[in-house]
C-alpha cells in the first residue's frame, strides 16, 4: 500500500468528522506498490443516512485536498439505505481496510 501513517491517519480523521462511525478501504492503483502516482481511491461505508452523498464526498474531498497538499482523493460513499453495488463489493475485496 503507497499511503504513509500518516496519511492514513488523516483520512481518517477527517472521514470520522464527517460521517462518524465509518468504514474505510483504500482501493485502485495505491494498493499496488510496484505503481507510482494515482489519486487515492477510498470506499466508505457509514451507518449514517446521507440526504448527498456527492455533495458529502465532494466537501470531504476538497478538505483533505487541502490538508495533503494537493492529493486528489476520490471516494465512492455507501450509506445504510443505499444497496451493495459491484464496485462497492470490489472495493472491499480487493482493497485495503484502513
Amino acid at each position: 500500500m503507497r499511503l504513509s501513517a500518516e496519511t492514513q491517519k488523516q483520512l481518517l480523521q477527517y472521514a470520522y468528522q464527517h460521517f462518524g462511525n465509518i468504514k474505510m478501504y483504500l482501493f485502485g492503483s495505491r494498493t499496488d506498490d510496484s505503481k507510482k502516482g494515482g489519486d487515492i481511491d477510498l470506499f466508505i461505508q457509514t451507518p449514517k443516512h446521507l440526504s448527498n452523498k456527492i455533495e458529502a464526498g465532494c466537501r470531504l474531498s476538497a478538505r483533505l485536498y487541502i490538508k495533503l497538499g494537493g492529493r486528489k482523493v476520490d471516494f465512492l460513499i455507501k450509506d445504510r439505505y443505499s444497496s451493495i453495488e459491484s464496485i462497492y463489493q470490489q472495493a472491499i475485496d480487493y482493497g485495503v481496510a484502513l
